[in-house]
């Protein structure tokens, strides 16, 4: 469902843009920006608290990588005031720094809030919902 004014979905959208621009130019300064100051990220059932946190393990993650192809679709949109839920479905070619490649289809939960007049991530939640070549195989 997408409820909620159209101009907030949309910089909702434009968020995600950002984010997807961040990861394939492997950029932490642009991906860092669409996440609250206090900002939780829930990887795989490991929880990373603060955007400093999030963005230093980002990098680190990152740095096993030599190329990226990441696209993602917003599946749903809930705005309510300032706050805002979404699902995020993404798909990511990876192509790892010892010649392997993963493909990963993965899904975002998400809950945002708008804050001084910019919305932002509060907390994602990520999980791969299918997965070719995970080990590099």
């Amino acid at each position: 469902m997408f409820r909620g004014p159209h101009e907030d979905r949309q910089s909702i959208a434009e968020l995600n843009g950002t984010y997807a621009d961040g990861v394939v130019r492997k950029d932490a300064g642009t991906w860092g920006t669409v996440w609250a100051e206090d900002a939780t990220w829930d990887f795989f059932g490991n929880l990373f608290e603060g955007r400093e946190a999030i963005v230093s393990f980002w990098e680190q993650a990152m740095s096993g990588i030599e190329a990226v192809s990441f696209h993602c679709v917003p599946c749903m949109t809930e705005v309510t005031g300032d706050t805002a839920t979404a699902r995020v479905q993404t798909q990511e070619i990876l192509h790892m720094k010892d010649g392997t490649t993963r493909v990963v289809g993965g899904l975002y939960e998400d809950r945002l809030a708008k804050i001084d007049g910019q919305w932002a991530f509060t907390h994602r939640k990520f999980g791969i919902v299918a997965e070719y070549n995970p080990k590099g195989d």
